[in-house]
């Protein structure tokens, strides 16, 4: 297909107060101007971060979400990096990169 996104760790135990990195790498089969990304945790939070992003431009770290303090993502083509900060037992869960081409 077009677009391909690939998620590491595929599972990761922390101890509360660490920093967390998920990645998200994309490949695309041609070239694009923009990706939408969005980082989505389940347990009904939904969308914590999303941002347009133009795949051959980084993106310094930004903070995501008002309502996620903290919470930031870096953009470093191909790949994406959400942050979290001091996480508790309460950000347990699963997180999804997903990833939206925009033509």
């Amino acid at each position: 297909g077009a677009l391909r996104v690939i998620q590491d760790p595929d599972e990761l135990q922390v101890t509360a107060g660490d920093t967390v990195a998920l990645g998200c790498r994309v490949e695309v089969a041609e070239s694009v101007a923009l990706l939408r990304m969005e980082w989505l945790r389940d347990g009904g939070l939904g969308v914590l971060c999303a941002n347009r992003l133009s795949f051959v431009t980084p993106l310094s770290p930004s903070f995501c979400a008002r309502r996620v303090p903290g919470v930031q993502l870096a953009w470093q083509p191909p790949r994406a990096t959400l942050s979290l900060p001091q996480v508790r037992g309460n950000d347990s869960g699963r997180y999804l990169c997903r990833v939206t081409l925009e033509i």
